[in-house]
């Protein structure tokens, strides 16, 4: 986009100039501070991408470049163009106004309610149905007048309607007429590039007779965009339709996940769902995955010293009033999954819509040599690796296969690629033989290893049972006791182990037994519980060291520590559970996931037994640490949009000497939970922060991080940090106010 035209642009909204985000599906640019509302509304109300940091198709952007010089806006703001409404106390919100109430409710009435648009003379012998207006798209998406299409879209007009004389829908007839911009626009409202006509052709079919190659292959991409950009999401790749390959399924890098029975039943109830529950399934994972993307750029692109303001964060997916509340819970949870689940979960769903896509069985016969291969594979690759490996490792594409068939020493180490159906050679098979004797071996010596760690937790459990008896006698002794009491449980804040009534229990048993299976396969759920002997009372899950059930050598950290018996995308420990859970708990995670080492600790976490102080700092002080902290944050994201890794170290330590700062100034045990709550995030994300960051450093051997996923982990611990200072200001604010 050219200086001189963005210098002429502004606000759609609101008329701030030189906009820098566009709302695809209403043809607008828009600026940060109603982008912010527009994200609220959702992707069903409005479609949000940053006009140079987002990757843009160029025949999109061209269309929504058009739409917006044509004057598209007008189609949104038509009655406002009434001298007549002046008169009524409608008006536009201006720049000055303040973002809540006046710039969200006159965006929420633009778009959401429609309440300016012009609505077509309705009288008994009129037929302004839908049908009619859809009619007129038909006709009118032959011609250019891109903004005429749009004006009947916005009135109701189907994208995908059917016209029952001339026997295609408008994309076919935008198609066979070349008209680019206007296929994009009825695509972006939902045309389907693969519906075929009385004749059973597409609207690719009829672009390619027409000589229209650029567009049908766009209608070819815009046809796989789901799957596109689910794997772009995990790997930054996308397959190249131009030879035939539509699907890249990524891999992750600790392979011994497919291995587990828990992979294994979670993708059997995929796998089980109908097509339309998958497409449902698949479609709110995209919208996922557009939220999190947003989020970042959002993140990278933000003045990060204003970052204490009104604008409106998106934490989870907005409800879509056209969808059961079933399915928008389903849709918030989604936010809940880390980066691991939710890879895991695209993944399957990438897998799982090629084997749908290409008819294939559920089930294979080749799927045990498969496993053996691929466990080969992942053992004779990791022996002499740290356990510390990054998350993703290289995609191999079905264009990679397809090129380079692999050898008989190949074979083991490619993970995409399916074993041949022609004759194994001996040296083929003594090899393969080799390898799993050798297996079997290590097995046996790690099943002996299993069997000592029992004892051992045995041994540890006795003691815990001795603690409990000593802690409870404690407690009857004196209210004041508390030696050995575990401050908190990690399914509430500063619960007692003791106070875990069965009435409680039945609740939470209850809340889950009465969830959809549909929904069930991903849902967040419970996560470690550790083995107790009969009648004791349970101790909080993370706190306590946990056998889990034996994984192959290669299995990483995270797998040996949190393989959960509830399903295989479990996130938290409740689904009622708030998104700061128990501090206990959550040392144990950063230590599992090497934010933490045995000797760090939380100073927020470890005066527990001091007396609580009401008092709050002044708000000028918190403001005060708030602008450093935000001032270090937006050098650490400056550093993550300019690829400076090296950076990021030295970052994250300034970061956490002012979040230090910053809590110093409150009481190490607030009485409010209010101010509770942000403070642990604070603390805690800083923390993160600081582990994510060493991950940038590249090991002295082996293969180096996925600096795209790192990079995405650092902000999102960023986001955390600023979000958790606003929240702080917000309370102080407030408080020494009253």
């Amino acid at each position: 986009m050219s200086k001189r035209l963005r210098n002429s642009e502004v606000c759609a909204d609101c008329s701030v100039p030189e906009p820098r985000w566009a709302s695809v599906n209403r043809g607008v640019l828009i600026c940060d501070e109603c982008c912010s509302v527009h994200r609220s509304l959702g992707r069903h109300s409005s479609q949000v991408r940053h006009l140079t940091h987002t990757p843009w198709p160029p025949t999109q952007l061209q269309m929504v470049q058009t739409l917006y010089n044509n004057g598209a806006n007008s189609i949104w703001e038509h009655c406002l163009l009434d001298p007549a409404s002046v008169m009524s106390g409608k008006r536009k919100a201006n720049p000055q106004d303040k973002v809540h109430p006046n710039k969200t409710d006159f965006i929420k009435a633009k778009y959401q309610m429609l309440a300016f648009v012009h609505r077509m003379p309705c009288r008994d012998d009129d037929s302004f149905t839908a049908k009619d207006l859809s009619k007129q798209l038909h006709s009118s998406v032959r011609t250019g007048n891109l903004e005429t299409c749009l004006r009947l879209l916005s009135l109701g007009a189907q994208a995908n309607f059917f016209h029952p004389e001339k026997g295609n829908t408008p994309l076919h007839v935008a198609a066979k007429a070349g008209q680019v911009s206007q296929a994009e626009l009825l695509t972006v409202y939902g045309a389907d590039p693969g519906a075929p006509d009385t004749n059973t052709k597409t609207p690719i079919d009829y672009a390619r007779q027409a000589g229209y190659h650029d567009l049908a292959d766009r209608l070819v991409e815009i046809q796989y965009e789901l799957t596109d950009r689910l794997a772009f999401y995990l790997c930054g790749r996308k397959p190249n339709h131009k030879n035939g390959h539509h699907f890249i399924v990524p891999q992750m890098a600790d392979s011994s996940l497919d291995l587990s029975e828990l992979a294994k039943t979670a993708k059997k109830k995929l796998q089980s769902l109908s097509n339309h529950l998958f497409e449902e399934l698949a479609m709110d994972v995209y919208d996922e995955v557009d939220r999190r993307e947003t989020d970042a750029v959002w993140l990278a692109t933000q003045n990060h010293s204003t970052l204490v303001t009104e604008t409106t964060v998106v934490p989870f997916l907005p409800v879509n009033p056209e969808y059961s509340s079933t399915r928008n819970q389903g849709r918030q949870k989604l936010a809940r999954f880390n980066a691991h689940e939710f890879a895991t979960l695209v993944i399957d769903i990438l897998s799982d819509s090629k084997r749908r896509q290409l008819g294939n069985s559920t089930t294979s016969p080749k799927e045990n040599v498969e496993l053996i291969l691929k466990s080969v594979s992942s053992r004779s690759g990791s022996e002499g690796l740290d356990n510390d490996q990054p998350d993703y490792d290289s995609v191999a594409s079905d264009e990679d296969t397809d090129k380079e068939p692999p050898s008989g020493k190949d074979r083991t180490k490619s993970l995409d690629s399916e074993p041949s159906d022609g004759p194994v050679t001996v040296q083929e098979f003594l090899e393969v033989k080799n390898a799993l004797s050798a297996s079997e071996a290590k097995i046996q010596q790690l099943m002996k290893v299993n069997s000592n760690l029992s004892d051992e937790l045995r041994l540890m459990q006795k003691k815990l049972q001795s603690l409990q008896s000593e802690n409870t006698s404690l407690r009857r002794q004196g209210p004041t006791t508390h030696i050995y009491q575990v401050p908190i449980n990690s399914g509430s804040e500063y619960t007692d182990p003791s106070s875990s009534s069965p009435s409680a229990m039945k609740r939470q048993q209850s809340a889950r037994a009465g969830r959809p299976m549909s929904m069930s396969i991903y849902e967040t759920g419970s996560g470690l519980k550790p083995y107790l002997p009969k009648g004791d009372t349970p101790y909080p899950e993370e706190g306590v060291p946990t056998l889990q059930p034996f994984l192959p050598p290669h299995a990483s950290k995270l797998d040996k520590q949190s393989s959960m018996p509830d399903s295989d995308y479990d996130n938290t420990n409740n689904d009622y559970e708030m998104e700061d859970s128990g501090s206990m708990g959550r040392r144990g995670r950063l230590r599992s996931s090497g934010w933490l080492g045995e000797g760090s600790s939380i100073p927020e976490l470890d005066d527990l037994g001091a007396e609580p102080d009401p008092a709050l700092p002044s708000t000028e002080d918190v403001i005060r640490k708030t602008e450093q902290i935000t001032k270090n944050i937006q050098e650490l994201l400056r550093a993550a949009q300019e690829n400076k890794h090296d950076s990021f170290i030295p970052c994250s330590e300034r970061i956490y000497v002012a979040v230090t700062e910053m809590a110093a100034l409150f009481s190490k045990r607030p009485r409010s939970e209010m101010v509770r709550g942000p403070l642990r995030l604070l603390t805690s994300s800083a923390f993160r922060l600081q582990g994510e960051c060493r991950k940038a450093s590249p090991p002295e051997e082996g293969p180096g991080p996925d600096m795209q996923l790192v990079t995405q982990q650092v902000i999102q611990c960023a986001y955390d940090i600023a979000k958790a200072a606003k929240q702080l200001v917000t309370i102080t604010t407030k408080e020494n106010s009253n």
